[in-house]
């Protein structure tokens, strides 16, 4: 019985084993942004933008996933990597994920099979956004079914006491 109740919890809350990323890592991260930016190697500037980029989106305010999301975005264009290309567009996948955006999720998520097919974070991230599209249809079909019955069972009563 326990187990069932858990999976009914799991379901209804997603299920999907991403990080979160508290407010104190974020501020952590931007500060050591900042640092990079007055004395540090244009690597060391990039990497430490890359970890605010990763606490960005994988924070729980919305505004800061949506951060996130806009410095990805405009650092991907000069990204020459292959291997740093995935990593951003996992990253704003993830992004995009935690905003709802699940479309746009999983294209980006395509594009990262593309260069690493099989990586695992991005498989496994994909496996939860089809999970989680086929759950809000399961959960759209029940409160269209629950609707059409309430109004058939309005229709039905009001039929019964007119006679």
């Amino acid at each position: 019985m326990n187990q069932f109740f858990e999976s009914v919890s799991s379901f209804f809350s997603g299920g999907d084993q991403l990080p979160w990323c508290s407010s104190d890592v974020v501020s952590g991260c931007e500060k050591e942004v900042a640092e990079a930016a007055n004395d540090a190697s244009d690597e060391a500037r990039s990497e430490s933008i890359m970890r605010l980029s990763w606490a960005l989106v994988h924070s729980r305010q919305p505004e800061d996933v949506q951060r996130g999301i806009a410095m990805l975005e405009a650092s991907i264009v000069n990204t020459n990597s292959p291997l740093q290309k995935r990593e951003k567009i996992y990253l704003l996948a993830v992004g995009y994920y935690r905003s709802g955006d699940f479309s746009n999720s999983r294209m980006l998520l395509e594009q990262a099979l593309e260069i690493a097919p099989d990586w695992r974070q991005a498989l496994s991230l994909k496996k939860a956004i089809e999970d989680r599209i086929t759950k809000d249809g399961v959960i759209g079909i029940g409160i269209t079914a629950t609707a059409v019955g309430l109004i058939a069972g309005g229709i039905a009563a009001a039929l019964i006491r007119r006679n």
